[in-house]
């Protein structure tokens, strides 16, 4: 029996390092863009990344208001996103990316910090 066990944990070993076809690793599952298929032969695999999404919350309940709007084509990502601040105003940073100019990104606030009232704490406690 311990013979047989050995064997097993031998052969799922060899198909894990790829040495077998069709292992994990030959299966292309840590090849890293590279699909290997166990038979000698591998295909590079590249997709061209282009996308664009929105998101946005507008909860009047909690008062989580927040969007973002991002495209990318390429190695260009052009984006932006606003949330409200704790004391009320709002963060708008616009971005950009690509590989001649890096990561860039403008930060701006608008409307006016406005501070929470300060609360009764009860009777006899002073901080």
């Amino acid at each position: 029996m311990f013979s047989v066990c050995v064997v097993v944990a031998a052969l799922a070993a060899a198909c894990q390092a790829g040495v077998i076809g069709g292992g994990v690793y030959g299966g292309g599952v840590y090849g890293g863009g590279v699909e290997a298929y166990g038979h000698g032969h591998a295909e590079d695999y590249y997709a061209y990344p282009k996308y664009e999404f929105n998101y946005g919350v507008q909860d009047g309940h909690t008062g989580d208001h927040k969007t973002q709007h991002e495209v990318r084509d390429g190695d260009v990502v052009k984006g932006s996103y606003s949330l409200v601040e704790p004391d009320g105003s709002v963060r708008t940073v616009h971005y950009t990316a690509d590989d001649h100019n890096g990561f860039n990104a403008v930060v701006s606030k608008s409307g006016h910090a406005a501070h929470p009232a300060p609360v009764a704490l009860g009777h006899g406690l002073h901080y």
